[in-house]
């Protein structure tokens, strides 16, 4: 998707109350970094231990009810050509999966509505319908996907050596060098750099409108990470 699934998730927030202004405002700031120049690890990092603070204490379903207002936000800004690939995966055999460092509720109903195989995000503790603000699992970030990603291949019995990653960020390639077929889509600096040296295959689609990419930065705070990043797996010979 163009931009990051994070502010939809931080505007909903704080319409519920639960993200002041200030913050709202300083999530804003850091997409327009986004946007411009790609994901960092200290920025990712310092948004994780925020949104932990957040949701520590509140209720699972407060957040589940978020979940229309989001997706109206997201789902415009869904690259149709990158549907295209996954619904093409899929035709050929291929189960296809969004893989994202945005929570696994996120992943799960993007997954849903997109009609894909399964979402694998970032877990957070829960107890009795209550998050802690605890991880509860490893966090789906560079290493963290890579990490995720093979335990699925392990549980599902899909073969990586011959499964697609596709990603737009330098942050993946824990990821796309975790499987035989790694796609840079829209890549950012760092990773067009790795692509042409590693002769991937590199896709390019319409960002939504090149001169308004400054001005729709404001619009998409990033919170965790890029959702829509995808992996298709086809599964091992019998």
């Amino acid at each position: 998707m163009a931009g990051s699934s994070g502010f939809y998730w931080a505007r909903a927030g704080f319409a519920s109350g639960l993200i002041s202004r200030r913050r709202m405002a300083g999530y804003a700031w850091q997409n327009v970094q986004f946007r411009l120049r790609g994901s960092t690890d200290d920025a990712t990092d310092r948004v994780r231990r925020e949104v932990g603070e957040m949701i520590a204490g509140k209720r699972v379903l407060d957040f589940q009810r978020m979940a229309p207002k989001v997706l109206a936000g997201v789902l415009p800004r869904i690259y149709p050509q990158m549907l295209e690939v996954a619904y093409a995966h899929q035709d050929a055999g291929r189960p296809v999966y969004i893989c994202t460092a945005a929570s696994q509720e996120m992943a799960e109903l993007l997954a849903h509505v997109l009609a894909f195989d399964g979402g694998i995000g970032a877990r957070s503790e829960v107890v009795d319908g209550i998050y802690t603000g605890r991880a509860g699992g490893p966090f789906t970030y560079r290493e963290g996907k890579a990490q995720a990603i093979r335990e699925l291949a392990a549980a599902e019995g899909l073969d990586l050596a011959a499964s697609w990653a596709y990603s737009d960020s330098e942050s993946d390639l824990p990821m796309m060098r975790a499987v035989g077929r790694p796609v840079a889509v829209n890549p950012d600096g760092p990773l067009l750099k790795v692509a042409r040296e590693e002769d991937w295959e590199i896709l390019r689609f319409d960002r939504l409108g090149r001169r308004l990419k400054a001005l729709a930065a404001f619009g998409a705070a990033a919170l965790v990470g890029t959702a829509g990043r995808s992996v298709a797996t086809r599964t091992r010979a019998r």
